[in-house]
């Protein structure tokens, strides 16, 4: 039958909506948990390769300078989906497994990426780990997110068989937690897959239903946080490492590498790789003791040396970033959140004042010089302070002890040169004082003070 003008004028128009729905660009955002430094190929790995992680690498940026907000792994999500430095409310240790307590999670003054995104016609998901808060008001599907498929709390087991508690709403400990069933939205999962597979499995899914809108992934795998537990169809891979700590580590990360290939091969295919904003990182650095390495740096997860807080860290966008690109200034991951909004046609305002800065004109050389003056770190428990400045120089301060380390190409923290440089000291003690003028003190308790917590609970007797 002969089309009619008005059909094919009508054709038109849809496909003109479509492309200008199209011009924003798609956002994911990869996070692995605990992953260590050295453990990718793009900043050197040797004995566990990671073919596919390595791609986003190679077809775009490696920020060897890219750091997290915070040194574990609550208070470094909640930094990145705000933007903003989590102390500025509150937000400075990892949250308790509390479905009860309504002040146990991510502040509800605050605004996430997903409500930000949510407003520019952006549909978003989390699949994955949440750790922001199990209370039912810090829900994900209340913080910006249309979908959800993951987990609540701040690890998880990793096979299916070990998912014995229905309800996640309905423990408070740590421990049961982990065992929680896996959730689609409000309801209830029956998984069967290797958990890091079915987040693979689901993530790869939304892109394939998203073709036709702009859209905001989260996915952020558990992995290779502890428990330490991979099938063999990984394990077999890395019969030649003798450590079996570093042998089950390297299968969890060969697991997320396969998971990131079945991503990228889907953008790929659906024809959205050249529209896809990509960032990968870890949430913190690694804890060693799970078998992950932060070679050549100092320190590990918890710590405010490098190895607590810089990240394999690398970022995609075909056709704006070019190929191949190596970025060595110091760069946070606060920087994602205005990346992302920097990115969308027409300005978006946010809630609160962003910490982070759009890295794109600096990516691209429209904009010369750094994005930042100085990053900050605190930790108050320990009463630990850390900054770095444009330079690549350090400052590091706890109690009557103050450290200036120049960090260099390698990050490697092994030269206190403070007492050479008196005045930089002084300036940078200045800068952090000015800066803690806008922090809060810590506004929960936390996973260390987990005994305080539940002795002022019962005197209280508060809801079990």
């Amino acid at each position: 039958m002969k089309k009619s003008p008005i059909f094919f004028l009508a054709f038109f128009l849809v496909l003109s909506i479509h492309a200008q729905q199209r011009k924003n660009p798609n956002i994911i955002i990869i996070m692995t948990d605990d992953m260590g430094y050295a453990d990718v190929g793009f900043n050197g790995c040797k004995d566990i390769p990671t073919p596919n992680i390595d791609r986003i690498a190679a077809a775009g940026v490696v920020f060897t300078s890219g750091h997290v907000s915070y040194a574990v792994c609550s208070p470094s999500r909640a930094g990145l989906l705000t933007g903003r430095y989590s102390q500025r409310f509150g937000y400075e240790r990892n949250v308790l497994y509390m479905p009860k307590d309504a002040a146990m999670g991510l502040s509800l003054d605050e605004e996430t990426m997903a409500d930000a995104l949510g407003r520019s016609g952006y549909r978003s998901m989390l699949v994955g780990k949440w750790h922001l808060g199990a209370h039912p008001s810090f829900h994900p599907l209340k913080r910006g997110f249309n979908e959800f498929f993951g987990f609540l709390g701040g690890g998880h087991q990793y096979f299916p068989a070990a998912l014995q508690i229905v309800d996640p709403l309905s423990v408070d400990d740590e421990g049961a937690s982990y065992k929680t069933k896996l959730n689609r939205g409000l309801a209830v999962v029956e998984e069967q897959e290797y958990i890091t597979d079915a987040f693979s499995r689901e993530a790869v899914s939304f892109v394939d239903r998203n073709r036709t809108n702009p859209f905001f992934l989260y996915l952020t795998y558990n992995a290779p946080h502890t428990p330490l537990q991979a099938p063999d169809q990984y394990l077999s891979r890395f019969n030649h490492i003798a450590d079996s700590k570093r042998r089950t580590y390297a299968a969890m990360v060969s697991a997320i590498d396969d998971g990131v290939g079945k991503l990228l091969d889907k953008l790929k295919e659906t024809g959205q790789d050249k529209n896809t904003l990509l960032f990968f990182l870890s949430d913190n650095g690694g804890p060693l003791d799970n078998g992950s390495s932060n070679h050549p740096l100092s320190g590990k997860k918890g710590n405010l040396y490098e190895g607590g807080i810089r990240v394999p860290f690398a970022m995609q966008w075909p056709g704006v970033i070019a190929a191949g690109t190596v970025y060595e200034k110091p760069i946070i991951s606060l920087d994602i959140f205005a990346t992302a909004l920097g990115s969308l046609e027409k300005t978006v305002q946010t809630k609160n004042p962003l910490d982070g800065v759009n890295l794109i004109p600096f990516l691209t050389g429209k904009k010369k010089g750094t994005p930042h003056e100085i990053l900050f770190w605190r930790n108050q428990d320990m009463k630990a302070y850390a900054a770095i400045n444009a330079d690549g120089k350090k400052i590091w301060m706890k109690g009557d002890t103050t450290f200036l380390f120049d960090l260099g190409k390698s990050g490697a923290e092994k030269q206190n040169i403070a007492n050479e440089n008196p005045e930089l000291v002084l300036t940078m003690k200045r800068q952090v004082a000015e800066w803690e003028k806008g922090l809060k003190p810590p506004a929960f308790l936390g996973l260390s003070q987990r005994d305080e917590y539940i002795r002022l609970r019962n005197k209280a007797n508060l809801p079990q």
